[in-house]
C-alpha cells in the first residue's frame, strides 16, 4: 500500500493486456489500473462503452469534472424530452432540471450546448415527448413500475428510428443529431463546475 501523503495514481479507459503488459516493460507509476470493458468482453467483439456517473447524494447535485469537457457530467435528477417540428420529424431532444415545467407545444423554448455558449438555439415544438421514465425509484418501499417486454422494447426502437429525418441516418457523413439543456440547467451545470473546480495558486 502506498505511504501516508504520497499521491496515488489509478490509470483507467479502455485497458487490456497487452496495454498494461506494455506499460509495464516501459516502466511507469501506476499503483492501479481500472478494467472494465475488456474484462467482461470478449476481446474481437465490439462493445458498447458505457460509464454510470453520479449526478446526486442526498439531493446534493453532485458533478464529474475533467479537462475533457466530453466527460464532464450533468449534474442533479433531469427530465428529458424530444421535440418535433412541423414535418414530424424530431428537431432536438433537451434535458431539464428535474423541477423544471416541461417544454410546451407552440411555446419557444431556448435550447442550449451543455458546454458551448455560443451553441444555442430556439425551438417551437409541435410535438413533445418524455424521454425518461423511473421504472425503480431506489427505494424497496416505493412502487416499482412493470417493465415492458423485450419485443416492446424492440418495437420502440424501431419506431424511434423510422421518425428521424434521411440525413441523420445515412451511412455517409450523417447530420449529427442534437442533444441540448435548458437554459436553467445550463446555468446551473456551469455554477456547479466553477464552484467545485480547484483554483491554482501562484506564488
Amino acid at each position: 500500500m502506498p505511504g501516508f501523503g504520497r499521491l496515488v495514481i489509478t490509470a483507467s479507459n479502455d485497458l487490456n493486456e497487452e496495454t498494461i503488459d506494455a506499460l509495464n516493460k516501459q516502466g511507469h507509476e501506476v499503483d492501479a489500473f481500472g478494467i472494465g470493458t475488456y474484462l467482461v468482453t470478449c476481446y474481437s467483439q465490439a462493445a458498447l462503452g458505457v460509464v454510470f456517473k453520479l449526478v446526486e447524494i442526498n439531493n446534493q447535485p453532485r458533478i464529474k469534472l475533467s479537462e475533457d469537457v466530453s466527460k464532464v457530467s450533468i449534474p442533479c435528477k433531469k427530465r428529458s424530452y424530444r421535440l418535433y417540428g412541423k414535418e414530424g420529424y424530431p428537431l432536438v431532444d433537451i434535458m431539464t432540471g428535474g423541477n423544471e415545467p416541461s417544454p410546451k407545444v407552440g411555446e419557444r423554448i431556448l435550447c442550449r450546448h451543455p458546454f458551448q455558449e455560443s451553441k444555442r438555439a430556439y425551438v417551437v415544438p409541435q410535438r413533445v415527448e418524455e424521454l425518461l421514465k423511473c421504472y425503480w425509484p431506489g427505494s424497496s418501499d416505493k412502487k416499482r413500475e412493470p417493465l415492458p417486454t423485450l419485443n416492446e422494447i424492440r418495437e420502440r426502437c424501431i419506431n424511434q428510428i423510422e421518425q428521424m429525418r434521411p440525413d441523420h441516418l445515412r451511412r455517409l457523413n450523417p447530420t449529427p443529431y442534437k442533444v441540448s439543456v435548458s437554459a436553467k440547467l445550463y446555468e446551473f451545470i456551469h455554477f456547479l463546475w466553477l464552484n467545485e473546480a480547484p483554483v491554482g495558486e501562484l506564488q
